[in-house]
């Protein structure tokens, strides 16, 4: 990457990428998408993962609906033929292990020469590293040109308004750029939540339903923001020992055996909803791929907050 270009950025599998001009037209997963669009950026369309149908999960939609940004189905799926037509600039994914993108095949983007940012959304980064990383990105895709990623602002500061993308479909109009309120005080929302949980009272489990006779309980310590929640004073249960980095997978007899007295269920549409739970056990939505923005935090963290408090 020269010095010359007026757009530069390492993604988190540390491929430096850069480009002549600050990038306008940016191809998105889903999940960062959504996180693009709090911050300031608005996608000219988004992808989903290998869970994901050939509609737009709301779960995962975040403010994506409302601002009319076009959605092209699962990333896998999608050929070259597909992204050129979208003219993008840049394509921003995910990564889970710091080597690949999540959703999209790298052989696609690499056939047409386009970047592609994939940033670490793994249980190795704290939730406000992961949150800084994606304000990172932002300031450097609304940035005038020149200036280099590593002047953006922290992730719980300004972040400056993105122009207007040019339509991704010819003769519809163009997305708007966000116009969502201020977003949510994060540091306020965290303060809030461990108010409701101060002294540890309610047990918390988080799950995601697989079918009737399985469900994936969730290893807290793996995942950055419940790691995050447990260090704002949630008690959150571990499923114990056995196979899995992040999820324990067992039957839904085992979810009653840990005694949670709430219930964080995997709201995704490709999970189940909460199948056989004891008498009395509150439920609360989680979303294990809530856009890494301080808004879309923010309101996960009031939301539970309201929950743990009822």
């Amino acid at each position: 990457m020269s010095g010359t270009e007026g757009w530069g950025f390492t993604d988190d599998r540390g491929a430096e990428l850069g480009a002549a001009r600050v990038p306008l037209r940016v191809a998105a997963y889903v999940r960062a998408g959504a996180a693009l669009l709090d911050l300031g950026v608005t996608p000219v369309a988004v992808y989903g993962s290998g869970h994901d149908g050939e509609e737009l999960d709301p779960a995962k939609a975040g403010g994506l609906r409302a601002v009319g940004v076009p959605y092209l189905g699962p990333g896998r799926a999608l050929g070259a033929e597909a992204l050129s037509e979208l003219r993008p600039d840049v394509i921003v994914d995910v990564t889970y292990d710091g080597k690949s993108p999540y959703a999209l095949d790298e052989a696609v983007a690499e056939r047409l020469g386009i970047p592609l940012v994939a940033l670490s959304v793994s249980g190795e980064l704290t939730l406000p590293a992961i949150l800084d990383r994606f304000a990172a990105l932002a300031a450097s895709l609304t940035a005038a040109p020149g200036r280099s990623a590593s002047g953006a602002e922290s992730a719980v500061g300004p972040v400056p308004a993105a122009p207007a993308s040019e339509s991704a479909v010819g003769p519809v109009p163009a997305a708007p750029a966000s116009e969502s309120v201020p977003a949510p005080d994060l540091a306020a929302a965290e303060a809030l939540l461990r108010s409701a949980a101060a002294g540890g009272g309610v047990a918390v489990l988080a799950l995601s339903g697989a079918g009737t006779e399985q469900v994936h309980l969730a290893r807290p310590q793996a995942w950055p923001e419940l790691a995050h929640l447990a260090g704002l004073g949630v008690r959150l249960l571990d499923p114990g020992p056995g196979p899995g980095a992040n999820w324990l997978t067992g039957d839904w007899a085992g979810v009653a055996e840990l005694r949670p007295d709430l219930v964080l269920f995997d709201e995704r549409e490709h999970a189940t909803p909460p199948y056989a739970l004891p008498s009395g056990v509150r439920l609360a939505p989680w979303n294990p791929e809530t856009p890494p923005s301080p808004a879309a935090y923010a309101r996960f963290f009031r939301d539970l907050a309201e929950a743990l408090a009822a």
